[in-house]
């Protein structure tokens, strides 16, 4: 060897090694002769000396002598700088700190592999050095970010070992609620841990022990979902459940593939929320609710709510993810499968102020890109498997316009009652109640008024889904009578409180159906 960086040295001890593998193999009394021979005082600086030392590692771990004396032969396999493991229950268990100044966990996609170099740019090897030398593939892997995040946020595995020069991980899983790693320091079954006992460094062991033990705790928060088989839903399953035509499933489909955010806007009672979940349910072709999130705006919804923000915890306060990141990192973990967030009274909420940096992200075009978020300063994105569904009720005079900047984002369809569909006639049919038929007969006439006022307008017409759910048994007058009283008279006072009239002559025409 010659004076030099550690790379090039080992470099040299790569090829050097090569050339006298035929005469270990001939001869293994030269094994214990090149090993005694890396342990002499032979080398001109200190960076030699660990260099022998490795390689001496390398020579007593990867060169067995024959256990055939007759033979004199060394198996082949044995000759691998890599040792391969024999069964999963070899598996070794790490744990990895990311800083998030150079490279994060978060910043990664399931499945991403990331290569990690066993030397630093300035050619020296990196702190426990031994333990990047001892991982395997299939190696199971514990995947924290240090500070400022410090918190255990990924699963992940050794998916190859090292070459020489670098080491490979694969991302198996985000999570959804990360673990603090004050959590973890205060449990007396970690105290002994090698990260706890001495944290600089990147690549730590983890015993079996530990490791379930932190598997517990992951797992108690991000809980695995049910591979129980779920029902299937088809078109089909949608257009028995939904007043909707072919063709308008076709489009509402289309469009929400299309521009993956949609809202669903129209007069109360049109059924957006049901349309919803089944439209979700269809794409998905099957009822999966753990693929579906579902949340209301309102006027004091925020961005803490939303995304994350600081809430108290005893004396201080904690960072705290919202509702929507966590089931963005959810659906990371299953990119192959397609997940629905589904948001209620969209309108309600003040938008920019809810979505923040996430305006961007949204969009079709920016999905899988990374944003810096306000809080926490790592980066984030929204997953293209995500679809985003708003529901607006167009009656609420209470409300401004939606955001322009959220408008372009999203696509709307125009949902209106269905009285007149395919779906609802057969309903009607089933029911056979002559006095429901003379009430949906009034209600349509009704809604042909409020369409042609020219105070309101098609989007405060009343939906049918207010006489929706009955069967023959159910289909009684008192049921009708109370939709009457109790659902569509209310709202024609608010929709004509200046014209007493017109709301008066409405409920002498709609309890005449009962005489």
């Amino acid at each position: 060897f010659k004076k030099g960086s550690y790379t090039d040295n080992l470099k040299s001890f790569y090829d050097f090694y090569n050339e006298i593998r035929e005469s270990l193999k001939r001869d293994s009394t030269l094994i214990d002769l090149f090993k005694s021979q890396l342990t002499d005082d032979c080398y001109p600086d200190s960076e030699l000396r660990t260099l022998t030392f490795d390689v001496g590692f390398y020579i007593s771990r990867n060169i067995s002598k024959p256990a055939d004396k007759e033979s004199n032969q060394v198996d082949s396999d044995d000759m691998e700088f890599t040792e391969k493991p024999k069964s999963s229950e070899e598996h070794r268990y790490w744990w990895l700190n990311a800083n998030p100044k150079i490279w994060s966990f978060s910043n990664l996609q399931t499945s991403h592999v990331q290569e990690y170099t066993l030397f630093n740019e300035n050619g020296n090897k990196r702190r426990v050095f031994q333990n990047f030398l001892d991982a395997r593939a299939g190696d199971l892997v514990i995947g924290y970010e240090s500070n400022p995040v410090k918190q255990v946020v990924a699963l992940a595995k050794v998916s190859a070992a090292n070459d020489g020069k670098k080491i490979c991980f694969e991302k198996t899983e985000s999570l959804v609620n990360p673990i603090d790693y004050r959590t973890l320091k205060e449990c007396p079954k970690l105290e002994q841990m090698e990260f706890f006992q001495n944290p600089n460094g990147t690549f730590f062991k983890l015993t079996k022990d530990e490791y379930e033990f932190i598997m517990d705790m992951i797992r108690e928060e991000n809980p695995l979902t049910s591979k129980d088989m779920n029902t299937s839903y088809t078109k089909k399953d949608f257009l028995s459940e939904v007043y909707m035509s072919e063709n308008q499933y076709d489009r509402l489909s289309g469009v929400l593939l299309n521009k993956m955010n949609l809202i669903l806007q129209g007069a109360p009672g049109v059924g957006k929320t049901f349309t919803a979940k089944r439209l979700a349910y269809s794409l998905m072709g099957e009822k999966d609710d753990s693929r579906i999130e579902f949340v209301q705006f309102h006027q004091n919804y925020s961005y803490e709510d939303f995304v994350m923000g600081y809430r108290p915890s005893g004396d201080s306060y904690e960072l705290k993810y919202g509702i929507f990141y966590q089931f963005c990192k959810k659906a990371e973990n299953q990119p192959d499968k397609k997940f629905f967030f589904i948001i209620d009274e969209i309108n309600r909420g003040n938008l920019s102020k809810i979505f923040g940096e996430l305006l961007m992200l949204i969009e079709k075009d920016y999905r899988g890109t990374k944003a810096t978020l306000a809080y926490n300063g790592m980066p984030f994105s929204v997953p293209k498997n995500l679809y985003i569904v708003g529901m607006m009720n167009t009656a609420d005079r209470s409300l401004a316009m939606i955001d322009y900047a959220l408008r372009r984002r999203f696509s709307f369809f125009e949902m209106a009652p269905a009285f007149e569909s395919k779906g609802f006639k057969e309903y009607q049919h089933s029911l056979d109640n002559r006095t429901f038929n003379e009430l949906i007969s009034e209600i349509v006439k009704l809604n042909g008024e409020i369409s042609r006022d020219k105070s309101l307008g098609k989007g405060f017409c009343i939906g049918h889904s207010y006489f929706c759910g009955k069967t023959k048994e159910t289909c009684t007058n008192e049921w009708m009578q109370s939709v009457v009283n109790y659902d569509i008279l209310p709202m024609l006072s608010e929709y004509w409180f200046d014209d007493d009239t017109k709301v008066q002559r409405w409920d002498h025409i709609l309890h005449g159906v009962f005489q």
